[in-house]
């Protein structure tokens, strides 16, 4: 298949990615970035268009949940800050951390969706296994990179960064010593973009405060980290050789994917902002209890609804379909946006302008996916994967980042906010 029939797909996934990941900055932490990973998972079965891979598509969509939510443990709001300064040192640090970070959400977002695509009857993944050796490769890098080297990053916030990136290394370990060479190029692509999305998006939000646009900027900033990590792990999954699947999973892997897609991880959205005792700081309520009691509960009903919708769908089916990944993908991503809306307060004259957007993009996705093709149609799939050349692109990369402190610097002398990492001597 020609590359061009590339473009509409991974535009696909892109778009939803980002949405959702813009969205996710309403929520934070570890679960909002899982319920953004669910949404991406999703939208990239449905780009792909593999009738083997629908089979299997609950234990793929929990793989990109659990990959792109674990590093929501990284603080990055004082990188943020580094990359506003008036000097060049600070400014490049900035960015350059925000690489990666970024590069960290895609490494082992992508990584883990890439494994869930190679595991087959023949060659499963020895998931029990991997999780051990990176938890071990987690400590491990925290304990070398800040208890010994003291490579600290946000001092004096959180450097879970350095757990993260242990337990990236040891996945990439294991993928290149199984064999696991999809995988590989899924995480390696998928890191690209998401490291160059999230300083992109951060030069994009540095730009608009200078030019005082009136939008929510870091919202511009996060879509891109999912836009441009979506991207690159659509890329590779795309342009890469996998096995012919036809088992389909177990019914308990199916079963406990479903929980922590439909239960586990909005409850704890839930508990995260809708609880009565975190709803009624909100500004818009002004410690009103009874209209906090009432949005705790209506959220709780709509996850209900939501969950009701999904196993309807799929109740008493052993294999799926594009309608079932259809129906999960799109319950999905409307619940998310509406818990946005009702986190912000619009349905109480609240009012943010980037959130019709969220809904325009969702619609986006609904026309075009009707216009996409698969690109494994023709035997895609028993294509080999092009060359790669990754020093290059990596380096390349790293070459486009380093201009964006220089481009900060030539459009401004110091933006409000700005933290400072090192200080420059009198």
């Amino acid at each position: 298949m020609k590359k061009n029939h590339l473009l509409l797909p991974i535009l696909l996934v892109g778009i939803a990615f980002g949405t959702a990941w813009a969205i996710r900055g309403q929520f934070g932490h570890e679960p909002g970035a899982a319920f953004a990973g669910i949404i991406g998972g999703a939208a990239l079965l449905l780009a792909a268009g593999r009738k083997d891979w629908y089979n299997k598509m609950l234990p793929i969509i929990a793989s990109s949940a659990i990959g792109w939510g674990t590093t929501g443990m990284i603080s990055y709001g004082m990188v943020v800050g580094y990359c506003r300064g008036e000097d060049l040192l600070n400014s490049t640090y900035g960015f350059v951390s925000l690489f990666v970070i970024g590069g960290l959400f895609g490494l082992i977002g992508g990584g883990l969706v890439g494994l869930s695509l190679n595991s087959s009857s023949s060659n499963r993944v020895k998931w029990a296994s991997l999780v051990a050796e990176m938890a071990a490769g987690g400590l491990i890098g925290y304990f070398f990179l800040i208890e010994q080297l003291e490579l600290l990053m946000t001092p004096p916030r959180s450097e879970a960064w350095s757990i993260c990136f242990g337990a990236g290394a040891a996945m990439v370990w294991h993928m290149a010593r199984n064999g696991y060479s999809s995988a590989l190029r899924v995480a390696f692509y998928a890191m690209l973009g998401g490291g160059f999305g999230f300083s992109f998006g951060n030069f994009l939000q540095i730009t608009g405060n200078l030019l005082q646009i009136h939008f929510n900027l870091w919202n511009v900033m996060e879509y891109n980290i999912g836009f441009w990590g979506g991207c690159g792990m659509a890329y590779g999954v795309f342009t890469s050789k996998w096995p012919s699947e036809t088992e389909a999973p177990r019914r308990y892997e199916n079963v406990l994917s479903l929980l922590l897609i439909l239960v586990i991880i909005p409850l704890l959205v839930w508990k995260d902002a809708f609880r009565m005792s975190e709803i009624i700081k909100s500004n818009f309520l002004q410690n009103d209890t009874s209209k906090a009691l009432f949005l705790s509960l209506l959220t709780l009903i709509i996850l209900g609804i939501m969950n009701l919708i999904v196993r309807l769908n799929l109740k008493g089916k052993e294999l799926f379909g594009r309608k079932e990944a259809m129906v999960l993908f799109f319950s999905v991503f409307t619940v998310y946006i509406i818990l946005s809306y009702l986190v912000t307060g619009i349905f109480m004259g609240n009012f943010r302008s980037e959130q019709p957007l969220y809904v325009l993009n969702l619609l986006a996705f609904w026309f075009l996916i009707r216009k996409s093709v698969s690109p494994f149609r023709d035997e895609n799939a028993e294509l080999p994967a092009p060359k790669d050349r990754w020093a290059l692109y990596f380096g390349l990369t790293l070459l486009v980042i380093s201009l964006l402190p220089l481009m900060v610097q030539i459009m401004h002398g110091g933006v409000p906010n700005a933290n400072i990492r090192f200080p420059l001597q009198p």
